[in-house]
C-alpha cells in the first residue's frame, strides 16, 4: 500500500520506514528535518521536506494518495513544552489538524497516531495505568497529545476516517539523539561513553516505562490492519527508575564515575509504568526485547 509517514526521518519515525519499505510498501516522508536527519531516510522511501501546518500537505497528500498515514512528526519535549507551550500547541495540535482536514480531502483510509502514555495521564490512579485511567496531564505536551485523540474521534466521525492511536511509553534504542530533547538512556549512554558528568534531575526514584525501538516498530506495523478505533498502550508495562537506568548504563559503558543529581523539573510525572494487555488483545502485540539487551544494543551503536 502506499503510507505517508509524518516524522519519517526522526528517531522512531525512520526506523518504522525501514519496516514499511522492508514489507513492500510505497512510502513518503513529510518531515521537516526540524529534529529528524536526512541521512536516516530510508534511500527506497521519498522525502518531502515540509512543516506539517503548511498549507501545502493538502497538494502533497492528493499527488500521492496515500491509503495510510503515520502521524509521528510532533514537538517531543515536555521540558521544552513548559517553556514554549504556543509552540507546542502550534506543531503538535494546530499541525496534527491541518493533517486531519487535508487526510479526509485526500481520501485517506487510515491514520496510525503517535500519543503518549508517559504524559496524558499524570499521576495515575492505578499502576500499571490502564488506557482508561482519567486523563490527567501535567504539561503543555501532555495536553497536547491528548487533544488531537478528541479530534481523531470526531473525523471518523464526520469523515469515516479510521485511526488507531498508540500511547508510547519512554521509547529507546538506536538512532534516538543524545543531543536533542528527549531520551534519557542516550543522553546517558553518550555522556558516559565520553567520559562526561551524568546528572540525573530530582532523587533519581522516578519511574518510567522504556520499550526499546524494535517492539514499538512491530507495533506500528500490526496497527496497519488492526486496531481501528482504539487507543493501546505500547509499552513494556513494567516501571523502571531513572537510578536503575544509570546502573544499567553504567555497567554497559564502563563508566568509573558516580551520578550527579540536580534539581527536578517541571511538568513532569513522578512514577508511571502502562498496562500493555490492551495492545496485546487487539495487535496481537507483546514487547519482546529486555531492558538489559536493549541498553547493550542502545551502547553498541553510540559506539
Amino acid at each position: 500500500m502506499r503510507i505517508v509517514v509524518t516524522g519519517g526521518a526522526g528517531f522512531i519515525g525512520s526506523h518504522v520506514v525501514d519496516a514499511y519499505v522492508g514489507l513492500g510498501h510505497e512510502v513518503l516522508i513529510i518531515d521537516d528535518l526540524s529534529a529528524g536527519r536526512r541521512e536516516q531516510v530510508n534511500p527506497q522511501a521519498r522525502l518531502v521536506e515540509l512543516d506539517i501546518a503548511s498549507p501545502e500537505i493538502g497538494d502533497v497528500l492528493r499527488d500521492f494518495r496515500p491509503e495510510v498515514i503515520n502521524h509521528h512528526a510532533a514537538q517531543t519535549s515536555v521540558r521544552n513544552s513548559v517553556s514554549d507551550p504556543l509552540n507546542d500547541c502550534r506543531r503538535n495540535i494546530v499541525g496534527s489538524i491541518n493533517l486531519l482536514e487535508a487526510a479526509w480531502q485526500a481520501g485517506v483510509g487510515k491514520i496510525i497516531y503517535i500519543s503518549s502514555g508517559g504524559a496524558i495521564y499524570g499521576e495515575p490512579e492505578t499502576l500499571p495505568c490502564p488506557e482508561d485511567n482519567p486523563i490527567a496531564a501535567d504539561s503543555p505536551y501532555g495536553i497536547s497529545k491528548h487533544t488531537v485523540e478528541h479530534y481523531l474521534g470526531l473525523y471518523s466521525t464526520l469523515h469515516g476516517l479510521r485511526y488507531t492511536t498508540l500511547r508510547y511509553g519512554n521509547v529507546y534504542g538506536p538512532r534516538q539523539d543524545p543531543y536533542g530533547e528527549a531520551g534519557v538512556v542516550a543522553i546517558f549512554a553518550a555522556q558516559m561513553l565520553a567520559g562526561e558528568q551524568a546528572v540525573i534531575n530530582g532523587t533519581g526514584e522516578q519511574q518510567r516505562d522504556y520499550v526499546y525501538i524494535a517492539d514499538v516498530v512491530r507495533a506500528n506495523v500490526a496497527a496497519l490492519d488492526s486496531g481501528d478505533g482504539t487507543a493501546l498502550n505500547i509499552a513494556s508495562g513494567v516501571g523502571t527508575s531513572v537510578n536503575e537506568i544509570f546502573a544499567l548504563l553504567k555497567a554497559a559503558t564502563g563508566y568509573q564515575r558516580e551520578a550527579g543529581y540536580g534539581p527536578a523539573k517541571p511538568g513532569e510525572t513522578f512514577r508511571i509504568f502502562l498496562d500493555i494487555q490492551r495492545a496485546h488483545d487487539v495487535l496481537g502485540w507483546t514487547p519482546e526485547v529486555p531492558l538489559e539487551e536493549g541498553i547493550a544494543q542502545t551502547v553498541a551503536s553510540l559506539r
